[in-house]
């Protein structure tokens, strides 16, 4: 069956990301920008690679506050950054999480 983005967007938490795991040459973000639009949310997006990692944490800590959705393309080119957002996500409270993040 295909991909129901709503039904996977409905399972989530403001501090349980959803992770997508694609094939080479798919691309989820105009699927997610469609949905966030019709949901008047806004995405930030950052193409992970060499040095990336602070400026995603400093989206990141953004969107906790905010409520912005953060989308980080490209994790495998940022292997050695992965440990530290998992402790960023380990590490996020429910309380102090926006709850549209």
């Amino acid at each position: 069956p295909p991909f129901e983005l709503g039904g996977s967007f409905s399972d989530s938490t403001s501090v349980t990301p959803l992770i997508f795991v694609l094939s080479p040459g798919a691309d989820p973000f105009a699927a997610l920008n469609k949905f966030a639009t019709e949901r008047n949310k806004e995405i930030k997006s950052i193409s992970l690679g060499q040095g990336q990692g602070p400026r995603a944490e400093t989206m990141i800590d953004e969107g906790v506050k905010t409520g912005t959705w953060v989308m980080l393309q490209n994790c495998h080119l940022c292997t050695s950054w992965m440990p530290k957002l998992e402790n960023i996500v380990e590490l996020m409270e429910p309380q102090q999480t926006h709850r549209e993040f």
